[in-house]
């Protein structure tokens, strides 16, 4: 039976109040102390590409301060651009290591890439203290043609404690790692998904009706699949914090 087009769209925001309830419950279970992870942001950017990228370092102890960062630049697939912003109250460290094969660029051949970078506080009183964070900035390019890059971080704490986030990401389906490494995510540059799209005159030549009843129908399906995922995430992580 054929469902009035005002029926679906009742379903539809329904749906979407259901939605905004349960990705609210994420993002507190998310954001609940404890579970913040050093990041990169932002988290995607293009192939070939140049961008300015931020490692995001959160002081999870609670009577410690983190005094050492150390984040290790993907080997396997060099850079041949890497500069670091100056970070006030902290001083970097650059060390290179020479590339097993030579990256070709507009400038020539670059024959060392950077390996790692460590920041360390000026003194003391300017280490992260429980409850903070800070971000390192870095501006790197071209992106290699991959699909993603990681970024292995070391974090030390002014008790001498290390945290290795260095876990590879979790494949789909699988639970998150307990220190995942700051990962990167790479997205062709090619404009072919736009491209392959129908024009505008394509879609009104179906017919107005139709066309709404099945674009409805299909925001419903997709709604339903993102609380289906929403919930088992929440589900998810209350395992872990019960766990």
């Amino acid at each position: 039976m054929r469902q009035h087009p005002t029926t679906l769209r009742t379903a539809a925001r329904a749906a979407l109040g259901t939605l905004a309830a349960v990705c609210a419950a994420c993002l507190v279970l998310v954001a609940a102390p404890g579970w913040a992870h050093v990041t990169v942001n932002p988290a995607t950017a293009t192939q070939g590409g140049y961008i300015a990228l931020s490692f995001r370092v959160p002081t999870e102890s609670d009577s410690a301060s983190t005094t050492k960062v150390e984040v290790f630049l993907p080997i396997d697939h060099p850079l041949a651009s890497v500069s670091v912003r100056p970070h006030p109250g902290w001083h970097a460290k650059v060390v290179t290591k020479k590339l097993a094969t030579p990256l070709s660029t507009d400038d020539g051949q670059v024959t060392e890439g950077v390996y790692s970078i460590t920041w360390t506080p000026d003194s003391p009183a300017n280490a992260l203290k429980p409850g903070e964070y800070d971000e390192f900035d870095v501006s790197v390019g071209p992106l290699p043609d991959v699909s993603s890059l990681t970024f292995k971080t070391l974090q030390t704490y002014s008790d001498g404690t290390i945290v290795r986030w260095i876990d590879p990401p979790a494949a789909d389906g699988q639970p998150e790692p307990e220190h995942p490494a700051p990962t990167l995510t790479l997205l062709p540059a090619s404009g072919q998904a736009s491209a392959d799209a129908p024009s505008s005159g394509d879609a009104g030549a179906s017919g107005s009706g139709s066309g709404d009843g099945k674009a409805t129908t299909a925001l419903v399906l997709s709604i339903i699949a993102v609380l289906l995922g929403a919930g088992a995430l929440g589900g998810s992580l209350l395992r872990r914090r019960t766990g």
